[in-house]
């Protein structure tokens, strides 16, 4: 039996090539990448019948790079959009139809800003036969051993030692063949949490929308779809579909949602826009882990900004269930992030986030100035990774709520606001409290009072109303230099 490498089987793509057209340089990215994804699968799907392909099956993700030689003034005011010194830049992509308006943006915005074409071509970063199927619904990739083959023999196969943090992390400044990066994230991580989204949220990424809401709560799901259902039922809304677990999208407000057999861990549901500028409400559950998984994953969208919008323990006697609490800044004892975004890096609150929301209080509640400090603290909010803190010794926890002058507690809300912090998304929180564990006020059933249950079916129109409302402020202003550090990729 020959030990000699299989010869290497590759599509036919075009030659590396400039533009100075956004528009037509994406186009040319999509042609790279639907000619690399149809030749991976049609490799696949006949080796799946017909055995072990006659060499190596290989594609390439396709690329964008971006070459300046000049210290060019960029745009001060934009805290995107250019490069901060003369070099070679570069970033591999997928799913160019996904994500064509976003490309089309930033690479207009790099043309206008320093002059110069961007090289659109074939990266040297192989595409995993995984993600190339993964948008044709006649192929599936087997489990191993199922094949008359090793698969990895064959075709190549997502590797977790290249799908990493590292750029967003501040960890590389450069790509391996010496440009820097161009994006936050490179293709294969972007694909990697593609496809967890799919498994997470039981919903196809393209009907994710740019403002995103999250919640540790059952109730926010059933007042979202009733939102959603008087949207469609008013033209004037500029709402256009409803989207649930299972991809169940309807138009009409009276069509209803089956139930499905089993529910995803994080059921996630869409009130959609046609301009992709509606709101995605996701049920995270509790804990900060799943905060962390589904804000991991949903960052590789780029959205204009996400907030936590849930339940939280009020930890000052004067406070009420059912107040709101602001949070202003953030006690991370969440410990899920330490890794890779130390404690010591502050998290701060964004001024036009803070804004809105507050805005969006006073209109729901129609409350103005002092009167609004009946219902709704703005102040530090901890975040613990321990439920029943409560019942451990309490000296310790307690004494550092104090000095922290936090106002409430909860298992996501630093997370979130954390991981928007380290991934360049805007965020904010705006929480409910549901009980007082230091004064006797449990969660316990039947302790919900009227004035509670009032509040919290305000809760969640407060926030898809703060969104409406950063819906029109401009992206540039909403994506602040606090989220931008000293080496910056050009790309939101």
């Amino acid at each position: 039996m020959s030990d000699a490498p299989l010869p290497l089987l590759v599509p036919e793509v075009p030659d590396r090539e400039t533009f100075t057209d956004p528009a037509r340089a994406v186009d040319r990215l999509e042609e790279i990448y639907i000619r690399s994804t149809r030749f991976l699968s049609g490799h696949f799907s006949a080796s799946a019948t017909g055995g072990q392909p006659g060499g190596r099956v290989r594609a390439y993700y396709p690329e964008i790079r971006l070459t300046t030689t000049s210290f060019t003034r960029a745009d001060s005011r934009l805290s995107f959009g250019h490069v901060a010194e003369p070099g070679s830049y570069s970033t591999t992509v997928t799913r160019p139809d996904l994500f064509r308006n976003y490309l089309i943006q930033q690479i207009d915005l790099l043309m206008q800003n320093h002059g110069v074409p961007v090289e659109i071509g074939v990266s040297a970063t192989p595409m995993p036969v995984h993600f190339a199927v993964a948008n044709d619904p006649s192929v599936s990739v087997p489990q191993e051993g199922v094949l008359s083959y090793p698969l990895r023999d064959v075709f190549d196969v997502p590797d977790l030692s290249t799908t990493n943090d590292d750029i967003v992390n501040g960890s590389r400044l450069s790509n391996s063949d010496g440009s820097k990066p161009l994006a936050p994230f490179t293709a294969q991580r972007v694909d990697y949490s593609l496809a967890r989204l799919t498994h997470y949220t039981a919903t196809n990424p393209r009907h994710f929308q740019n403002h995103v809401l999250f919640t540790n709560y059952q109730f926010y799901v059933d007042e979202f779809e009733a939102i959603g259902r008087a949207a469609l039922a008013d033209p004037a809304s500029g709402y256009s579909a409803f989207v649930g677990p299972g991809d169940q999208e309807i138009t009409d407000p009276e069509t209803p949602l089956a139930l499905l057999p089993r529910l995803p861990q994080m059921p996630t549901y869409h009130l959609k826009r046609p301009d992709g500028q509606g709101i995605t409400l996701v049920n995270i559950g509790v804990g900060p882990s799943n905060a962390k998984t589904a804000t991991d994953h949903i960052a590789v969208l780029r959205p204009h900004a996400w907030l936590m919008v849930g339940h939280c323990a009020g930890l000052r006697n004067s406070q009420s269930l059912g107040d709101f609490v602001l949070a202003h800044a953030y006690l991370r004892e969440d410990h899920v992030l330490d890794d890779d975004l130390p404690v010591w890096v502050p998290i701060p609150a964004l001024a036009e986030i803070q804004i809105a929301l507050e805005d969006a209080v006073e209109e729901v509640t129609q409350l103005q100035g002092y009167e609004l400090k009946r219902i709704m603290r703005t102040g530090t909010v901890a975040t613990i990774d321990n439920r029943n803190w409560e019942l451990r010794d309490q000296s310790g926890p307690v004494q550092r709520l104090s000095q922290s002058r936090a106002v409430a507690l909860d298992m996501e809300s630093a997370t979130i606001a954390a991981n928007g912090f380290r991934f360049r998304v805007p965020y904010g929180t705006l929480l409910c409290v549901s009980d007082k564990p230091l004064h006797g006020e449990l969660k316990l059933p039947g302790m919900a009072s009227d004035f509670y249950r009032t509040q919290v079916a305000r809760h969640l129109r407060i926030g898809i109303r703060a969104m409406e409302m950063l819906r029109e402020t401009p992206i540039e202003r909403i994506h602040s230099r606090k989220l931008r550090s000293f080496e910056e990729t050009a790309f939101l």
